[in-house]
């Protein structure tokens, strides 16, 4: 059950700490026997996604990094994320419906002083205040499903990474962790869309595994639950997982690895037509739309180790 927790660095040369490089820029990792592990790419459950959802999304997000037009809906998601997590810097007996509200336009604010271009969002202001009225319910919905001032998180928004065997980093953030005086360990996630139907739970639950697989390797212990809480309609899904489980999901992240590979060599990135298609910035690129793809970067996704949590992740 080998994997190391990481501190990567792609720069030639020594890196940050922990981590090095082979002096011709390819990350590496140190592991804690002095041994060093070259870094053959990293993944993150959103990214695993898209690769699963279309390998075309993958690689005008991953390769060809390509821009995007933010999403009215994906941008409503990181506000709803930012104002949970303010909501616990409160002391307990403050975390009421109402001081949730009144997080809400100085996150908005805070979030257009990041990202100036979500201020074209909207045509006009009445349109901008049904967005954030859209978001304050979610906020009210959130409250209809469990109650913050009983919660002591341990950790919110946590940023986490574990190197496989394989030499393959897995990433990515975790919008709460609970911890029982026990040690037990709760997972959760919250989603502004709505829960999915029984045929594409799988899918949601991989991400959540994804996050236990991590959380396993790098502390030992299988979360007790993993909880995905839709703010979109009220409804939640739990799953506890087992060590059986996260020894398929992370056979399953090695197959979806190697299709990646195998990709990347064949430069062959095949769309796959989907109902997500309908929001998809690419369509004008995309063969599925009688668009052409452009020219494969000389690059791989090895080369892009370093990311930070986007609104496309958020939904």
């Amino acid at each position: 059950m080998a994997a190391e927790a990481t501190n990567i660095d792609s720069a030639a040369g020594t890196g940050a700490a922990g981590a090095t490089g082979d002096g011709a820029g390819a990350p590496a990792v140190v592991t804690a026997d002095g041994t060093t592990r070259p870094i053959i790419g990293a993944l993150s459950p959103s990214r695993a996604g898209d690769f699963m959802t279309c390998p075309l999304l993958y690689r005008f997000r991953v390769i060809d990094q390509l821009p995007e037009r933010p999403a009215p809906a994906a941008v409503r998601g990181t506000l709803v994320h930012a104002v949970l997590e303010r909501l616990y810097d409160l002391p307990a007996a403050g975390r009421t419906p109402a001081a949730a509200r009144e997080l809400l336009l100085p996150e908005w604010r805070r979030l257009l002083e990041e990202e100036p271009a979500y201020a074209g969002l909207f045509a006009h202001d009445a349109e901008r205040e049904a967005w954030l009225e859209q978001a304050a319910a979610m906020l009210d919905r959130y409250f209809r499903m469990e109650d913050p001032r009983r919660l002591e998180p341990a950790q919110r928004e946590l940023y986490v990474e574990a190197v496989l065997d394989s030499g393959l980093l897995l990433r990515g953030y975790i919008d709460r962790l609970d911890v029982a005086p026990n040690g037990d360990i709760r997972v959760v996630d919250y989603k502004t869309g709505s829960a999915p139907g029984p045929e594409f739970e799988a899918k949601a639950l991989f991400q959540m595994k994804f996050y236990a697989l991590v959380l396993w390797r790098l502390r030992g212990v299988v979360p007790r639950m993993l909880q995905l809480m839709y703010l979109g309609n009220g409804e939640v899904l739990r799953y506890s997982p087992d060590e059986d489980d996260l020894r398929a999901t992370e056979r399953k992240i090695h197959a979806l690895w190697q299709a990646i590979e195998r990709a990347v060599r064949t430069k062959q990135w095949h769309a796959r037509r989907s109902r997500l298609c309908d929001w998809c910035d690419h369509q004008a690129l995309c063969p599925m739309f009688g668009g052409t793809p452009p020219p494969v970067p000389d690059r791989a996704p090895a080369d892009m180790l370093r990311s930070r949590r986007a609104a496309t992740d958020e939904i």
